[in-house]
């Protein structure tokens, strides 16, 4: 979309074989993630659409991520904050905007699904379902048949850190470990499971010490640094790639607003925390990377935010007159046409 007059300076993006170009476009993924994400709350406090589910604080670790991976051949079993990974995979405002609205052009469900239960076989992604973590061992079985199959696909599959607790995320792993298949798994450990804070869900000091349990690597990463994500995350994809197994990859992020439209945060996070964590918010964070290293100059950040203001004003107008879903199409695709 916008093209960099950056010189030939040493960076951490080109130390890790990025462009100009792709850093750009996770800066404008990133945005654009966050500003879908707040548009839906105001929709939501004005009683236009009925749930939200907010991925403000976690876009760079999403979208880092997801461009680590091969969107023609790989595959994403998200979980229902995962705003920024689908967006980088080709889902648009406006699709997410009629997922929202629960409309019948909803790309995900046609309406059907809630929120959040991201899904498209033209975008790679696999239909998430309301029960935490069952996306887990569908994407295990995702690898076992793209290896079964001859096909050098990776499957991709996150989850909070609260997810990891269930037995859908040891039953995955474990499989995965013996068999050492070719998935990622993305915990996203925004330090809350809906209220329950990181110390009292789990004895050890971090998620990715888990892995040693099944067999293969793990590893504990800045989840406001895209750049960082995005080299951790490259190294796994590469380690599967040449089939040495699965990687678990703890993102350490925050969770700016309550679990959901339908929670009140201020019941159990201390007072000051939200404000004291915003200052790692990872979109001003990465804005002055750029600028520093003159990826992103003031035409290049005008351009994105005109372009990312236009998307999500077009996406919400369209969404919001779109037609409903027709109530004799409610039972169509769910057992047969």
């Amino acid at each position: 979309m916008v093209k960099s007059g950056i010189s030939n300076v040493e960076n951490r993006h080109q130390a890790l074989g990025l462009s100009a170009e792709q850093v750009l476009g996770m800066y404008r993924d990133m945005l654009l993630a966050r500003k879908v994400d707040e548009r839906t709350w105001l929709l939501n406090r004005a009683g236009k659409i009925p749930f939200v589910l907010s991925c403000q604080g976690q876009e760079a670790a999403q979208v880092g991520a997801a461009y680590a991976l091969d969107k023609s051949k790989d595959f994403l079993c998200p979980y229902y904050r995962d705003i920024g990974l689908v967006i980088s995979f080709g889902m648009t405002a406006r699709d997410l905007m009629l997922n929202s609205f629960a409309k019948a052009e909803d790309p995900n469900s046609g309406g059907r699904q809630m929120p959040g239960h991201f899904g498209g076989k033209k975008y790679r992604i696999l239909s998430g379902s309301s029960p935490v973590t069952t996306q887990v061992p569908h994407a295990v079985g995702l690898a076992l048949a793209g290896r079964m199959e001859g096909k050098e696909q990776v499957v991709f599959a996150s989850f909070g850190e609260g997810s990891s607790n269930q037995g859908d995320f040891h039953e995955g792993a474990n499989f995965a470990g013996v068999f050492k298949l070719p998935v990622i798994f993305f915990c996203e450990n925004n330090k809350y499971a809906i209220s329950v804070p990181f110390s009292k869900q789990v004895a050890c000091h971090s998620i990715a010490e888990r892995a040693a349990g099944y067999g293969f690597p793990g590893f504990s990463v800045d989840g406001s640094d895209p750049l960082e994500v995005y080299r951790v995350m490259k190294e796994a994809v590469d380690r599967a790639r040449r089939g040495e197994g699965p990687t678990l990859i703890e993102a350490r992020c925050f969770r700016f607003t309550s679990h959901s439209s339908d929670d009140d945060d201020r019941h159990y996070r201390p007072k000051g925390e939200v404000e004291e964590e915003k200052k790692q918010d990872p979109l001003p964070l990465f804005y002055r990377y750029l600028r520093t290293t003159g990826v992103l100059t003031d035409e290049i950040e005008k351009e994105i935010q005109d372009w990312v203001a236009r998307e999500v004003d077009e996406a919400t107008e369209y969404a919001e007159s779109a037609p409903a879903p027709a109530p004799e199409d409610t039972l169509k695709h769910v057992y047969a046409e």
